[in-house]
């Protein structure tokens, strides 16, 4: 009981060709390889420092368009408070 020979490798990609065809092979290739890219993508910014923050505008500064568009912001806000089942 050894391990398999390339032959067994070559007919058992074969068949899951025969199976699944060349199409849908190259699309769940192309998912995987995204999906990774992703992940590596994401493991980079993990260890980057944070993007900028908005600068902070004085109350002076605020335009009574701003204002209202803030006090509509704060009114469409729906505070929860999360609850534990006992």
């Amino acid at each position: 009981m050894g391990g398999f020979s390339i032959w067994h490798w070559l007919i058992v990609l074969l068949i899951v060709v025969m199976v699944f065809g060349t199409k849908k092979l190259r699309n769940m290739g192309g998912d995987l390889g995204g999906a990774v890219k992703g992940f590596k993508d994401g493991m980079k910014e993990g260890g980057q420092a944070p993007a900028e923050e908005k600068p902070v505008v004085p109350a002076s500064q605020v335009t009574n368009a701003q204002a209202q568009a803030a006090d509509k912001a704060e009114r469409n806000t729906i505070d929860v408070e999360a609850r534990q089942k006992p």
